[in-house]
């Protein structure tokens, strides 16, 4: 596969990529730059960040889980790119410096590529830009006030740098850094630009291994040492970036990634934006696409609960045409989804509608960690009772599913503790949990029952947040 980019403003032309190569180690072993450091390679440490700029905009993204090819018309910027050309240091790493934010400095590049990119982008929530890299020397307070004091100096001039580039190809009608060869070995790595052509590849290869933000199958690559093949790039499925927002509702691209869906539902859906802070680290939610946490079918996938508590309806495609189904009924079985060889999530589509969603994410670590349970409630209330309920979770069963007893349970009860009461019953008719290293099957059951109570409360006025309640 040929590839072109930009590498810390210059222009790069690759031969004959491996499709499995990645960013990492192409960067340490071809280039040189080994400031990026390897880490976990998993996508967890945040050593390896790299700067990623395309038409939307600049990311923090984990380079051991980037495969190269991913990287086709954009710009990468690694910490050797963060100084300035004759050597200036950026505002962030002279703070890192008066701040004394490094010691034994593995994990510093990574820390300055985010910093730089939250400074370019204005950030200045420095917990949440930070989250997904790992210090185990300095306990971050003086990375923090590093932030901090560099959070009101300007951009330098060549951070722009890329920024004008993308600017400049848009506005001319041109393809950014080049674009795809032909002289890729047949079937081993396709890239299609629309979604009709990925369709019509699909139906030649169903079996290919779809590869959108790579952050399950660049696992697959760096910890199980595989080799998928054929492989079917979809970053350049610009028809499956898209986000279209209509009086009835609210359609979301499969490729548009998870820091995009955050930012549209802090508009429409705080409680699931709150959720979504949490999805991993940054670096992860530039990379990660709605369409791939869905396909992926996991049961503990913290997408699926609010999508199907506010009745999500799910688009898939192939080649023979589309179809269009509830989100829940997509999940069909453990490891089991209703989709036919050849065809592929194109977009989710949530209803219009007044925002009584609240979702609940518990799990041992509070950021980028896995969920033991993850709820998620709509219950519309009139006249002081319940009129319609919408609960669904995750981690509670093989597959992400509403707890339709408990709902049947709710509807026409007081809105007040009886509800609670009522309901009690009928969550063991609904749920028989597993248990495992996350959680016991009790424990999530109790959970599970918590949390109604505490949409309850929240809705009744209560203060449950456990961050603002004070002793």
């Amino acid at each position: 596969m040929d590839i072109s980019f930009l590498l810390n403003g210059e222009r790069v032309a690759l031969r004959d990529v491996p499709a499995t190569r990645t960013a990492l180690d192409w960067l340490r072993e071809d280039r040189g730059l080994r400031g990026t450091k390897e880490g976990c390679n998993e996508g967890d440490c945040g050593a390896c960040t790299v700067m990623v700029t395309d038409a939307h905009g600049s990311r923090a993204v984990n380079a051991c889980i980037l495969l190269l090819p991913q990287l086709q018309g954009k710009a990468l910027r690694t910490v050797e790119g963060i100084a300035g050309p004759k050597g200036q240091l950026h505002p962030v790493q002279q703070a890192m410096v008066d701040h004394h934010g490094s010691q034994c400095g593995f994990c510093t590049p990574g820390f300055i590529v985010s910093m730089a990119t939250a400074h370019l982008n204005g950030e200045t929530g420095h917990d949440d830009a930070l989250a997904g890299n790992l210090c185990r020397c300095t306990g971050y307070a003086p990375i923090i006030r590093a932030a901090e004091a560099a959070a009101g100096a300007p951009v330098p001039d060549w951070m722009q740098a890329d920024r004008t580039f993308f600017l400049a190809e848009i506005s001319s009608g041109g393809r950014a850094a080049g674009a795809w060869g032909a002289d890729s070995p047949p079937d081993t790595a396709h890239a299609p630009e629309t979604a009709a052509e990925l369709a019509q590849l699909l139906a030649e290869h169903p079996e290919a291994t779809l590869v959108a933000g790579a952050t399950d199958v660049g696992l697959w690559v760096t910890k199980q040492l595989r080799e998928p093949a054929p492989m079917i790039f979809l970053n350049r499925c610009a028809d499956l970036q898209q986000i279209e927002v209509t009086p009835d509702h609210l359609r979301i691209g499969a490729g548009v990634t998870m820091d995009r869906v955050l930012d549209l539902m802090r508009e429409h859906f705080p409680s699931y934006a709150e959720m979504l802070r949490r999805y991993g680290s940054a670096q992860v939610r530039a990379a990660a696409t709605i369409g791939g946490n869905i396909a992926n079918g996991s049961p503990i996938g913290d997408n699926p609960p609010p999508l199907i508590a506010l009745g999500a309806v799910l688009h898939l495609r192939s080649a023979q045409g589309r179809r269009s189904l509830p989100l829940e009924a997509f999940f069909v079985d453990y490891g089991r989804q209703d989709r036919a060889p050849g065809e592929f999530v194109e977009a989710v589509e949530i209803p219009r509608q007044p925002d009584r969603l609240r979702v609940y994410k518990l799990s041992k670590r509070f950021d980028q960690d896995i969920s033991a349970v993850c709820g998620a409630f709509v219950i519309r209330v009139e006249a002081g009772r319940v009129a319609e309920a919408r609960l669904a979770f995750g981690g509670m069963a093989g597959i992400p599913r509403r707890a339709t007893h408990v709902e049947a349970a709710l509807r026409g009860c007081a809105w007040t503790d009886e509800a609670l009461i009522t309901a009690w019953d009928a969550w063991e008719q609904d749920f028989a949990p597993l248990s495992d290293m996350r959680a016991s099957a009790e424990y999530r059951l109790t959970a599970a029952r918590n949390m109604l109570t505490r949409y309850l409360l929240e809705d009744l006025g209560g203060l449950t947040d456990v961050r603002k309640v004070r002793a």
